[in-house]
């Protein structure tokens, strides 16, 4: 099923502190904030939601994660995404999520 439930914020990219070299947008905190009134209930494993992303012309299915540290939702990004993008870590973007459910 999927939702109606759109949301857009500005983020800075950037890179997990660890070995792997993942990187991520952080959900702004007004939409974390509704995203997990509205859909919390739904979560599924470690409070992942499943959304579709968008970032300029290019779109994904990924899941958001609850980040305790940073009181937000946490965006993996995909390498395919940033060099489609040109994005790198300290790269500001236009975020879109759409719920799926």
């Amino acid at each position: 099923m999927t939702t109606d439930a759109t949301y857009t914020f500005t983020s800075e990219l950037f890179e997990w502190e660890g070995k792997a070299a993942w990187h991520f947008f952080s959900v702004s905190e007004d939409v974390t904030d509704e995203i997990d009134e509205r859909h919390g209930a739904n979560a599924a494993g470690f409070g992942s939601i499943k959304v579709e992303a968008t970032v300029g012309s290019t779109s994904w299915t990924t899941s958001i994660f609850p980040d305790t540290k940073r009181g937000c939702f946490l965006l993996p990004v995909k390498k395919a995404v940033r060099t489609a993008e040109d994005l790198a870590d300290g790269s500001r973007a236009e975020v879109t999520l759409r719920v799926l459910v």
